[in-house]
């Protein structure tokens, strides 16, 4: 059983015994310390608060225990049921709410549960916030409400809808051509809410054949949530079989979009940023962001565009700030991440689809040929389990000592550049070891890297 408090929320395994996940004791005291919070920050005066959540089985316990704990505190709550999270952070906006709690642990296993938060901008909390969370949380510095002034709990489930037609609006997605081009598009939505929204919205955008795999919203994972290759074998065998231009996957709370090409290869999560970033670029000039462990692609691809490009540190919520720092007309995560602050500050998985399915259908290319128009590299992802008797920090310390003669960043644990890779050392916010991410023009050079880092750590 797992309890993780970190910038990316409250995150925890359902089940068993008080203090060892996320239990029904830790739900509400999480849920009162935010509406606390928000309490604080605006004199004392309760508001409204947006709740939206996947489609997990643990899912409608989970909303319970939230709304009513909102409404203890005195909150308004506008439940919008099932939701992706870049609907519950639109939605907060349109509702002129608070915040918003989103109830996901995105691409964790069935018996994890979360609570995502948001400020009144539908965007997550700062560091310095969260913290502030978890204070009011360790203290139980929250008071409820008096019984006349309890909240009351509003049912809206239209922000779907209007989600699909604000992506459909935008200015750089052309449904006419999509429509024209007449793609057969296969989706994998995990069985969860994906697989309300993703095929609604492709139908908006004029696609007419649409094969739907694990659509069904209810919460039992078909495979592991996390849309990487290995988890992806079924759509895979799909595409193998030309039944469709084009894949798409999704995660359970549909932030992070992957692409299948016709082929059955992964057009790789790493390159649905590049490819969104590409098209964008072309007309839209400006500044990108993506974070640290993010493929060097997006960089290339920026430069091409004549444009500058700019990293930070891992999470959300950090490339977002450098996003607005800088201006930036397009950024995200490396993992199938898409922000496009022409909507919103957050990932949406809706953006990508849309944004990608348009340039598809302008290029004239296959999914295969378009990747091919990328610079090529390959990221290798491994991992260190963590036990209580590892230092990360000394770790760190000692290779960036090592390697003081490279360019290194240590913003966000410890990044080394050389000239034609990187590696890049952090510890997890979500779970319990160190990533080891490294990025090279093939795939064996890039596992040899982090092989010789592990080695170096084995060392110390």
């Amino acid at each position: 059983m797992s309890l993780i408090k970190s910038i990316s929320g409250i995150r925890g395994t359902i089940g068993g015994h008080n203090g060892d996940g996320l239990g029904g004791v830790d739900i509400v005291k999480f849920t009162a310390a935010y509406a606390q919070h928000i309490k604080n920050v605006n004199g004392g005066k309760a508001g409204k608060i947006v709740v939206g959540r996947d489609a997990r089985i643990s899912g409608p316990m989970v909303s319970h225990l939230v709304v009513g704990t909102l409404m203890a505190m005195g909150f308004d709550v506008i439940n919008i049921g099932l939701a992706t999270t870049p609907t519950t952070e639109l939605a907060v906006v349109g509702e002129c709410a608070d915040g918003g709690i989103i109830l996901t642990a995105s691409h964790n296993p069935i018996q994890w549960n979360a609570l995502k938060l948001l400020d009144s901008n539908g965007e997550f909390l700062t560091d310095e916030a969260g913290k502030e969370v978890i204070r009011i949380a360790e203290e139980g510095a929250f008071v409820f409400a008096d019984v006349m002034d309890l909240g009351s709990e509003y049912v809206n489930d239209t922000w779907g809808e209007r989600h699909i037609d604000m992506v459909k609006a935008l200015r750089l997605v052309d449904v006419d051509a999509i429509e024209k081009a007449d793609f057969t598009v296969a989706v994998d939505a995990v069985n969860s809410v994906g697989g309300i929204v993703i095929p609604r919205l492709l139908k908006a955008l004029g696609v007419k054949n649409v094969i739907e795999l694990n659509c069904e919203a209810n919460g039992h994972f078909a495979h592991t949530p996390e849309p990487i290759p290995e988890n992806l074998t079924q759509i895979a065998d799909l595409m193998k079989s030309g039944k469709a231009d084009v894949g798409f996957v999704v995660d359970p709370d549909v932030d992070r979009l992957a692409i299948v090409m016709e082929n059955g290869e992964m057009f790789v999560e790493e390159y649905t940023l590049v490819a969104v970033a590409d098209y964008i670029l072309s007309h839209t000039p400006g500044s990108t962001v993506s974070n640290l462990s993010s493929s060097r692609a997006l960089r290339d691809v920026t430069r091409r565009h004549g444009c500058e490009y700019n990293a930070a540190a891992v999470g959300e919520v950090n490339v977002v700030a450098k996003m607005k720092e800088t201006g930036a007309v397009i950024g995200g995560e490396g993992n199938g991440g898409v922000i496009y602050p022409e909507l919103h500050y957050g990932r949406d998985a809706l953006v990508g689809v849309a944004i990608f399915l348009t340039l598809l259908a302008k290029s004239g290319k296959k999914v295969s040929e378009l990747k091919q128009t990328y610079p090529p590299y390959q990221i290798a992802k491994n991992k260190i389990q963590l036990t209580p008797d590892i230092d990360v920090d000394a770790i760190l310390l000692a290779v960036k000592e090592k390697f003081a003669g490279c360019d290194i960043t240590d913003i966000d644990g410890v990044k080394i550049d050389f000239p034609e890779s990187w590696v890049h050392l952090r510890k997890s916010n979500t779970e319990p070891i160190i990533r080891i991410y490294s990025e090279a023009e093939t795939m064996e050079k890039a596992e040899k890297l982090a092989e010789e880092i592990k080695t170096v750590i084995a060392s110390l």
